[in-house]
């Protein structure tokens, strides 16, 4: 019966470990402001905000959106040449 005090108390540190080691991680929001931030540079006042507003608006390019673009611009290329351009597209980030 001691040892309960004990193991409540080593149980709520763990806990509390835990939910430290959480928060820790930046949510997608926070690392989304921070690329943006850097992005803004040396930005000021209204340019700046308007550039933050556009930037954190965004979304990420999915990889199907992505495939459709490179497939739209090989229309005309075959074989190596094709296969060649399209790693090339699908690896370059593209414009949301």
């Amino acid at each position: 019966m001691k040892q309960y005090p004990r193991l409540l108390i080593a149980a709520l540190t763990l806990a509390a470990a835990a939910a430290q080691a959480q928060e820790a991680k930046p949510n997608p929001q926070q690392t989304r402001m921070a690329q943006c931030n850097q992005e803004a540079g040396a930005r000021k006042g209204d340019e700046r905000k308007a550039f933050m507003s556009a930037c954190l608006k965004k979304q990420p390019v999915s990889q199907q959106d992505r495939m459709k673009a490179c497939n739209a611009q090989a229309k005309d290329m075959k074989g190596d040449a094709r296969k060649a351009f399209m790693s090339d597209c699908l690896k370059t980030r593209q414009p949301a």
